[in-house]
């Protein structure tokens, strides 16, 4: 059998993270993000990684890459100019969205503008029935007559996007054949292909947003993977999804709308592979990086997953300010509340803290590249709660100096604060802001926060989860082995999937089984054959979920589905199945009222067989037995134990204060909390009085 080189890859906002398993063995490296052009940092860290690892690029056998390109495309608007063709009479959809107000106090709220201007979105008449029955034939000339204008425009992009498309594609793929011969070289979406499901709305910002971020996602991977062949790695690339699975290039460039979450995910995956290892029933993932905060519910091994996401809200805390866009999703919370995150006195006087963020350039204060705002990372500096020489694996040298003065000018001299004060007060408002955010995400997704554990990784969680956990009522928090690139650790961990939905209204009363199982079939042959091309050895899981939902009622839930038992049971199965999932939801089922479905949902995946790699090190000699001074969030100076996490026995049960030093993260262990290696060398911080129970 072949030895498995695997390389994982993750583009964050300040930094980017990589991870190469050779069998047993995993090295890791962090490199500052270069936002100027993300594939740089990428070419330069596998070949750094390659050479500490002593591997040739011809020995990889896989690339595995996340990046937010995509999000910050759409975030900042800097997508291609699209143009986009609709039904006669619903140009304007994407500006009437869902004709009200995200906030109904606010009578002058802005609202999400879309991402394609009135004069370049062109109506052509066609019309689709619910049913899929043609009641208005396409009207070719107008196709075209819409393709030379969209030509004189100049666009980059055409998305397309008919009315019932989801039930008939057959306007939008005709419509697709005369626009590429008259556009050759400008790429088409179709949301018959995108996102094939009810709710125009979302259809159409979905399809647009993929056309939007297309010309610029297949620039980029075509400079990467150009890349990367110049150094000699012949390996697929392939690219981690919003779902948590795996696609390669040439889906990635056809779906790119798709990339949007990538990076988060991959978190997501680690965090449910390490709860199965370590058989942890109910967790919360904590990803802090240099620029956000994600939390994610882990429950019996998988990850809380959604129909889908908004992107570039206008009011980063509440829904509606965005984009919606339809396609399945790891359902995460992110802040901005990061080590990046930027300290300052808003209007009324008050400390606050993010989502702006320093970034990687200039970065903290403290990076001494020329940042001058306080940050979250120059706090735990100021606090003695980050070795200056060995942040981030000795690659950034931190400035104590620096921060201290930053945090001096932004908050201390404004605020009256002596700069332990100051730095103490930062992080407690950072804490709170990422503690109230998981209530509020507890909440809405139905799941409570005590009695679960936390699991840390990114770059800057481990200094706040200790603290954190006491906040959730949680009694333990699991710091991995590899926590600070834990995310490129997950893509490691992700199968090679594909997912894919289509509306087909149903209602149990009169149940078709044979038309369900023909859609079923259709989605198990499309989703397959996106997958293919990664193994030929190896047959593909195929996994059913229907949205279904109670007749009257507004939105739907997600019922998981044996097609065995769909195909031999039909709609009694059907009904038990949705009854269970709705107890299960909202703790009671209602009588007497008809079920309907909304749509099927099926995914494909390769079986992923990942061992758990032991990371080797050599303990650094010059941190044993050392100790100083830092200072905890009570504000109390202690002096704390400071260690090498290689240094950490097995059998070791060790009180706080302790700072714990690893490659790529540093982990404070408190008063009141101890440590202890677990497991693959995981690291458990357990409360020595925990106040919580489970709920």
């Amino acid at each position: 059998m072949q030895k498995q080189v695997r390389i994982g890859v993750d583009i964050g906002g300040t930094f980017t993270d990589f991870v190469l398993e050779d069998g047993a063995r995993q090295v890791s490296l962090k490199l500052l993000t270069t936002t100027d052009a993300p594939e740089r940092a990428v070419i330069e860290g596998v070949e750094q990684i390659l050479a500490t690892a002593d591997v040739p690029a011809a020995a990889v056998t896989a690339i595995i890459h996340g990046t937010t390109l995509a999000t910050n495309a759409v975030i900042e608007r800097k997508g291609a100019r699209v143009g986009f063709v609709t039904t006669e009479g619903f140009r304007d959809t994407l500006e009437m969205a869902y004709e009200h107000r995200y906030d109904q106090y606010d009578l002058l709220v802005d609202k999400p503008l879309p991402l394609v201007p009135r004069r370049l979105r062109l109506p052509v008449t066609e019309r689709i029935a619910a049913d899929g029955r043609v009641l208005k034939p396409l009207d070719e000339d107008a196709v075209r007559a819409v393709g030379e204008a969209l030509r004189e425009e100049g666009v980059e992009a055409v998305a397309i996007g008919f009315l019932q498309s989801f039930a008939n594609d057959a306007h939008e793929e005709r419509a697709a054949e005369i626009l590429r011969e008259i556009l050759p070289d400008v790429p088409v979406s179709l949301s018959s292909d995108v996102s094939p499901e009810i709710r125009e709305y979302e259809r159409f910002t979905t399809v647009t947003a993929n056309a939007y971020v297309q010309p610029l996602m297949s620039r980029y991977l075509g400079r990467l993977e150009t890349g990367l062949r110049g150094l000699g790695v012949a390996a697929p690339i392939y690219l981690i999804q919003s779902n948590g699975g795996l696609c390669d290039i040439a889906t990635a460039s056809r779906f790119p709308v798709r990339l949007l979450e990538s990076g988060p995910a991959g978190g997501a995956i680690f965090a449910a592979s390490l709860a199965s290892e370590l058989s942890i029933d109910r967790a919360l993932l904590l990803d802090i990086g240099g620029t956000t905060a994600k939390l994610c519910f882990i429950d019996d091994g998988r990850p809380q997953t959604a129909r889908g996401m908004e992107v570039a809200r206008i009011d980063r805390f509440k829904p509606g300010s965005g984009l919606p866009l339809r396609f399945p999703v790891v359902e995460l919370c992110e802040m901005g509340a990061g080590g990046g995150s930027i300290a300052r006195i808003d209007r009324l006087g008050r400390l606050a803290v993010g989502p702006q963020s320093a970034g990687s350039n200039p970065g903290p204060a403290c990076y001494g590249r020329g940042g001058s705002e306080a940050t979250v990372t120059d706090s735990h500096l100021a606090l003695g709660r980050l070795d200056p020489d060995r942040f981030a694996a000795g690659t950034v040298k931190l400035a104590r100096d620096k921060a201290e003065a930053a945090l001096s000018a932004s908050v201390g001299d404004e605020m009256g604060l002596a700069i332990n004060q100051a730095a103490v007060g930062v992080i407690e408002i950072a804490n709170e802001n990422m503690a109230n955010a998981a209530r509020e995400h507890a909440i809405e997704v139905g799941r409570g926060t005590a009695g679960r554990t936390l699991i840390a990784i990114g770059g800057a969680a481990a200094l706040h989860a200790a603290d954190l956990a006491a906040k959730l009522d949680m009694a333990a928090v699991v710091v991995p082995q590899s926590a600070g690139v834990g995310s490129a650790v997950g893509f490691l961990r992700a199968p090679v999937a594909f997912e894919k939905a289509r509306s087909q209204h149903q209602t149990l009363a009169l149940f078709d089984a044979d038309t369900a199982l023909a859609a079923i079939d259709a989605l198990a042959a499309d989703t397959a054959a996106e997958v293919a091309g990664a193994s030929e050895a190896e047959t593909p899981r195929v996994g059913v979920t229907a949205q279904m939902r109670y007749r009257g009622q507004g939105h739907e839930i997600t019922v998981p589905v044996d097609r065995a038992r769909l195909a031999s049971d039909g709609a009694t199965y059907l009904r038990t199945a949705f009854a269970a999932a709705y107890d299960e939801l909202y703790g009671r089922t209602i009588a007497g009222k008809d079920i309907e479905i909304l749509a099927w949902t099926v995914r494909s995946e390769l079986p992923v067989t990942a061992a758990s790699p032991v990371t080797s090190g050599e303990v650094d000699t010059a941190l044993a037995d050392q100790s100083w001074e830092l200072t905890e969030q009570s504000g109390r100076q202690v002096t704390a134990r400071v260690v090498d996490r290689t240094a950490l026995g097995t059998a070791e049960s060790t009180a706080g204060p302790l700072l714990v030093v690893d490659t790529g993260t540093t982990i404070l262990v408190p008063t009141g909390f101890t440590a202890r290696v677990i497991g693959s060398g995981h690291l458990i911080l357990e409360r020595s009085a925990p106040k919580g129970a489970s709920a």
